[in-house]
């Protein structure tokens, strides 16, 4: 009897476990002339070759690949419960740009351009706008937004986790003078690589926008005035704000939220067809 209790509860808990594929692939930039490192977690259903939505998970200075799926458990079950593929690539410290000052730095095209077509080559995607969406936190926020404002026809949904959406106030951290030049010397460089400046570019609508920040993180007061200046524009967003810092216990329970927002994006899009 005790043997089938037994049988029973490993039944059990393997079921319980995700199905997900959670690997990490080379992906060769010709941009850089170099292979990026990148973590792809697919789900159950996508292995079975149903074609899912992509979500790009950009982490923050000084992470890696790996920042994402360690940092936020859980991603391979969440993967399976949303239909979501994953995909979280090694951005160094390069503030997701293809850097003015740094030619060997080109992750604006890396992400926007290789990164999506590579996933779409490999995994079964839903390969259009209404199918991608990307964030990320901190360097990451910045470099979620600046890529899907720049390329709103390859993804259709951002979000924001404390993002530097701002970098002007920041000059002389994060080592983006390496990829910009000093600001003092270079401001119309600085002006024109921060997120904030890019929301005349945009049309209300045309892309699904989430960001979120904690009262005490030091990207609060450029986050306000971000989603001033997107209420001003006539820029439909949402805007969370709740207590807590620059950290993963805030970013893990934010990003709960962000990917409800993407699957309303995408479920939306489902419906209409």
């Amino acid at each position: 009897m005790n043997r089938i209790k037994y049988i029973v509860l490993f039944l059990f808990v393997v079921g319980a476990l995700p199905a997900a594929r959670v690997e990490t692939v080379n992906v060769y930039s010709d941009a850089m002339k170099r292979a990026v490192k990148v973590v792809t977690i697919v789900p159950e259903v996508a292995l079975r070759g149903k074609a899912c939505p992509v979500v790009y998970l950009l982490h923050g200075h000084g992470g890696n690949e790996q920042s994402w799926p360690t940092s936020k458990p859980g991603l391979a079950r969440l993967a399976d419960e949303l239909e979501f593929i994953f995909v979280s690539p090694d951005g160094k410290n390069s503030w997701y740009w293809d850097a003015p000052a740094d030619p060997s730095s080109r992750y604006e095209t890396f992400i926007s351009q290789e990164l999506v077509s590579y996933m779409d080559t490999h995994y079964p995607t839903l390969d259009s706008s209404e199918g991608r969406a990307i964030t990320g936190f901190s360097m990451g926020g910045h470099g979620a937004l600046w890529n899907a404002i720049r390329h709103s026809d390859v993804f259709g949904a951002a979000g924001s986790l404390s993002g530097g959406v701002d970098i002007r106030p920041f000059p002389d951290n994060w080592n983006m003078k390496h990829a910009l030049g000093e600001l003092k010397a270079n401001p119309e460089v600085w002006d024109n690589h921060t997120v904030i400046n890019l929301i005349g570019t945009l049309k209300n609508n045309e892309l699904a926008i989430i960001v979120d920040c904690g009262y005490d993180d030091f990207f609060y007061e450029v986050n306000q005035a971000f989603h001033q200046a997107l209420r001003k524009a006539g820029i439909d967003h949402d805007y969370l704000v709740r207590p807590g810092g620059h950290n993963w216990d805030y970013w893990r329970n934010a990003t709960d939220y962000q990917l409800l927002f993407f699957k309303k994006f995408f479920d939306k899009n489902r419906n209409h067809h």
